[in-house]
This record gives C-alpha cells, sequence and structure tokens, in this order.
C-alpha cells in the first residue's frame, strides 16, 4: 500500500466497513466530520485500523490537522514513504 490511490481504497473499505458509510461519499472532498459525521472516537479506530493494516505504528497527533479524506489519504502515503 505506497500509493495514494491504493491508501484510498483501503480507507473507503474501512470506512464502509466499521462505520457502515456509503461508498459514494468518501471521496477525496470529503470532509470528515461534516460530510461524513466522523467524530474523534471514529477517528482512533482508523488509526488503530490502518496501523493493523500497513503493520506501522500512527501518531494521534499526525491526524489531528486532518479536515478531509484526502487529508488521511496524504498522512497515510507520508508516513508509508517518508
Amino acid at each position: 500500500m505506497k500509493e495514494r490511490e491504493e491508501i484510498l481504497t483501503a480507507i473507503k473499505e474501512i470506512m464502509v466497513e466499521m462505520f457502515e458509510m456509503d461508498e459514494q461519499a468518501i471521496t477525496l472532498e470529503a470532509r470528515l466530520y461534516e460530510d461524513l459525521d466522523f467524530d474523534s472516537i471514529d477517528a482512533v479506530d482508523m488509526i488503530v485500523r490502518l496501523k493493523e493494516m500497513t503493520g506501522k505504528a500512527i501518531k494521534a497527533e499526525d491526524f489531528k490537522t486532518a479536515r478531509t479524506i484526502g487529508d488521511v489519504v496524504e498522512a497515510v502515503y507520508k508516513m508509508l514513504n517518508g
């Protein structure tokens, strides 16, 4: 999972599976809190799942500034390729 498209696909799978979100609503521009009704507990759950998928320790502070799905994709991309 090194490319942004692969990361987006994985994030979509997590959000559909764990949070029962509509896959069509999960776009790079979708705002986590306003558009997808994401909350801080959901964010922690997602970080745990991403850690399982990537095998990398993910720091919650790396995701504090994430406001959109695109921001999450970019944070994961930097973590994996940094």
